[in-house]
């Protein structure tokens, strides 16, 4: 009976739920979270004391760790020794800490994640900020506690004179909330601080005129500073933090230089990820990975192959490595006892509070001690002022008491007094201590006054606080390590590839790739040519356009549709590859093609895009000018670039800059030249107007169309199907109104077939020519003399062994090294006629 009667039944869920409660207020009061006003967790704020209990100050000699983790461990902190010293080590890292409170004399571990020596090998003091820290901690400015077991007192909170949890930051997690607070410049700190004292009602903006951004102590970037603002402002944020890398060219490659890397990323594994992405493939161009570190300063070097991007391969790091971190900022930390989430306007008012309160309980302090003493001095003048009766009447008493209370009758003296004059040393009685009495009495009644004064005017009591806080910023102040960029916190996907040229090639069936124009290498004129791709039996290459890699290519299809897309998301080919569908990159319908592009570096130039034209032609020799504008806004479904007839479709389109002159050629070797102002602007949406007028034989259309932007240095090329081509002189042709059937621009044979290409070209250009079965071949414009307007031109191309015809026409910028390439099969050679002469231009006479 008597064992049941000492069982208490309670309903388990209450006591899972008030236990559960009390162990959570447990750990997020006691253990893991920051208190406001100093910055600290319960077990810093006990290793501090611990030390400062021990004398393990600055200007003495180190102790074991051990020692101090055992003075912390059995006073105050009554949990395991690895959490003890867990800490201690962190406040004495110099990467951890922004201003590491501990100085550690031996294996404190290391950035590359290397932990520190066991506690009975390391030694440790205070530093000299940790002692500020304390400063007027025995002047009951703060309140002291019990410790676990009742027979010690511990502060419950330091008087600091920094303020630490800005500074240094903070980390931890408790239940059902954790904090992480990133560390800031202790100058910027303090600055904002006084300036909050100078004016209670700063907002955050005003108080980021001084706190900028945190401040790592591992340096590096902090790269934007959107989330840092919504940090300040809300008390959680994103701040996002990159290495700091430097591109050193040499000789034989580039290396990129790492010398500083985000705060709290480990070295060791920073490299080890760099080096298992080259191994897997994932990061191409880099050949090795050193880390140079040594006592100068942080070295990470990493080898870049000769042919690669040392840009690129950087971006690429900082995307997908360590290289680029972001730190989640959330100001958790416990206000009168209760967590809370704080902006940096309140960190820096409840820390302003606490130094007002400690500048004020010290006052009161040293106020009353000032008093005390001054009382004494009182009665110890007085006595140096009467020694001789004084002495008369300690000699007659018979013990001290007796004294004592004679001295208070005589001269009306307290007994404090009184006991201080019995206890006076004979040494006091000389005419310099008396002297040194009265000095000292006198700056007491100063000192009094001034401390009344404080406690009285609210305004010198600010003044005080500040003062003291200047005099840190003094002392322990240094310029901030981590930079600041302002710059956008997403990646830029251009940031991942170098602006190269590149060859855009779009066959018949609407295959697309691009190729590095390197790839591509001039020949002589009449060359048989290079493979250029390799395409399905009935497919050939129809489009050729250069670009580079950053550019934003228009795409418009022969129904009058507009798409867009960056030059680097097409996928990327050799010279033989096939490429790939635009279907699969475009949302083009079945039964659509593109025709025509164009590259605009930047849609976002608004004075660009409202100064310049998109020009339409058509196979029907319809012609329309609209605003770029209208098509800077991209859209992934495209939009109607211009409305088209039945049976018409858009066979050119050219930006210009109202400015122009535009030629229009037609299949049976007509041109027409005429000034672009004669097509009046029009609508995104609209038909256009008539630009050349076509032979009614049923077998003419427009083949192109070029704008003349340089009339001194371009001429015209024309190039027939079956490999003929000439230069001819913009002034050949005559201008006229748009809407008629132009003058010859080539004699049009059965030898040299239909005309097939127009464009304008000067002598720096050079030639891309593919037929129909993908031969390609590169000539130098300037090998092909300027001549009449109407002459049948020069042969470009040998097609007549290969039974072929010429499907596209391309003008690229001339190399300034002239390199032959030759297909293996088919050597590239000039090409000489039967009869062994060279050939000669044919010259037949005009026939307009």
């Amino acid at each position: 009976m008597q064992e049941q009667d000492r069982i208490i039944k309670i309903n388990i869920e209450e006591e899972m739920k008030s236990s559960y409660i009390d162990y959570s207020m447990s750990v997020i009061v006691a253990r893991a979270l920051p208190d406001v006003r100093d910055g600290f967790k319960p077990v810093h704020r006990r290793i501090l004391y611990g030390m400062m209990e021990l004398g393990n100050t600055s200007d003495k000699p180190y102790k074991k760790a051990a020692r101090i983790v055992g003075e912390v461990l059995g006073k105050y902190h009554p949990h395991g020794d690895s959490s003890v010293y867990g800490a201690l080590v962190r406040m004495a890292q110099d990467w951890a800490m922004r201003y590491p409170l501990v100085d550690g004399q031996g294996n404190f571990g290391s950035i590359d994640g290397d932990s520190a020596a066991a506690m009975r090998y390391t030694e440790a003091r205070l530093k000299k900020i940790g002692e500020e820290m304390m400063q007027d901690l025995y002047k009951e400015t703060v309140d002291f506690t019990n410790n676990f077991d009742d027979t010690l007192q511990e502060p419950t909170v330091m008087p600091t004179r920094i303020p630490n949890l800005l500074v240094n930051g903070a980390s931890g997690i408790a239940v059902g909330m954790a904090t992480n607070m990133p560390t800031h410049n202790l100058r910027e700190v303090i600055d904002a601080c006084v300036a909050y004292i100078d004016n209670n009602e700063i907002d955050v903006d005003g108080l980021m005129q001084y706190i900028k951004a945190p401040d790592f102590p591992t340096g590096g970037y902090i790269y934007g500073i959107s989330g840092v603002r919504d940090a300040y402002e809300t008390g959680r944020g994103r701040v996002v933090m990159r290495a700091k890398a430097e591109i050193e060219s040499h000789p034989t490659h580039d290396k990129i230089v790492v010398t500083e890397i985000p705060y709290g990323v480990n070295k060791a594994e920073l490299i080890k990820s760099i080096a298992d992405l080259s191994n897997d493939k994932k990061i191409e161009g880099i050949s090795n990975v050193n880390d140079e570190t040594d006592r100068e300063g942080m070295r990470i070097v990493i080898d870049i192959k000769r042919d690669a991007n040392a840009s690129v391969v950087l971006n690429k790091l900082y995307k997908m490595t360590m290289l680029q971190t972001s730190f989640g900022v959330n100001n958790v930390a416990l206000v009168h006892g209760r967590p809370r989430l704080l902006n940096l306007k309140e960190l820096i008012k409840y820390f302003v509070e606490h130094r007002h309160e400690v500048v004020i309980r010290r006052t009161r302090y040293d106020l009353r001690k000032a008093k005390e003493r001054a009382h004494i001095l009182e009665g110890l003048i007085i006595a140096s002022d009467n020694i001789d009766e004084v002495i008369r009447i300690i000699r007659a008493a018979k013990t001290p008491n007796e004294a004592i209370t004679n001295l208070m009758a005589r001269f009306n003296l307290s007994e404090i007094q009184a006991r201080a004059i019995v206890e006076m040393r004979l040494r006091q009685l000389t005419g310099l201590m008396q002297d040194q009495l009265h000095a000292e009495y006198e700056d007491l009644m100063k000192q009094i006054a001034y401390f009344e004064e404080i406690l009285s005017n609210e305004e010198l009591c600010k003044k005080v606080i500040k003062d003291e806080l200047l005099e840190v910023k003094e002392k322990y102040g240094d310029n901030r390590r981590s930079e600041i960029v302002y710059a956008s916190e997403e990646f830029n996907p251009e940031d991942f590839y170098a602006d190269d040229e590149m060859v855009i090639t779009i066959s018949h069936m609407g295959y697309i790739k691009r190729t590095p124009l390197s790839e591509f290498r001039a020949q002589n004129r009449g060359g048989v040519g290079s493979k250029g791709s390799e395409t399905r039996n009935e497919d050939f290459i129809e489009h050729i356009y250069p670009a580079t890699m950053h550019n934003t290519l228009l795409f418009f299809t022969q129904k009058g549709k507009c798409y867009w897309l960056k030059v680097y998301e097409i996928p990327e080919g050799n010279k033989t590859s096939k490429g790939r569908a635009i279907q699969n990159l475009l949302n083009i319908e079945a039964d659509d093609v593109v025709t025509a592009y164009l590259r605009v570096k930047n849609l976002n130039d608004t004075e660009f895009i409202n100064s310049h034209y998109v020009l339409f032609c058509t196979k029907n020799g319809v012609i329309k000018k609209t605003l770029l504008e209208q098509y800077s806004r991209p859209r992934q479904n495209g939009v109607n670039a211009i409305t088209i007839r039945e049976d018409d479709r858009v066979i050119e389109v050219r930006m210009t800059n109202g400015n122009n002159e535009i030629v229009i050629a037609n299949r049976n070797g007509r041109a027409i030249r005429f000034h672009e102002s004669a097509v009046r602007e029009m609508g995104r949406t609209a038909t256009g107007v008539r630009g050349i007028t076509l032979d009614e034989d049923g077998q003419d259309e427009v083949i192109g169309m070029i704008c003349i932007k340089d009339p001194e240095t371009e001429t015209i090329m024309v190039v027939s199907e079956n490999g003929y081509g000439k230069r001819s002189d913009i002034e050949d042709y005559r201008k006229t109104n748009r809407g008629g059937k132009g003058v010859k621009t080539l004699n049009i044979t059965d030898k040299t077939g239909s005309l097939v290409a127009i464009k304008s070209v000067t002598d720096e250009n050079d030639l891309m020519i593919i037929n129909k079965s993908g031969i390609t071949i590169r000539l130098k414009v300037a090998d092909v003399r300027i001549m009449g307007r109407a002459t049948q031109g020069v042969r470009l191309i040998d097609l007549e062994k290969r039974n072929d015809q010429i499907g596209s026409v391309c003008k690229v910028a001339s190399e300034n090294e002239e390199e032959e390439v030759q297909d293996e099969a088919t050597p590239a050679t000039d090409i000489q006629p039967a009869d062994g002469e060279t050939i000669q231009p044919v010259t037949d006479e005009p026939n307009e």
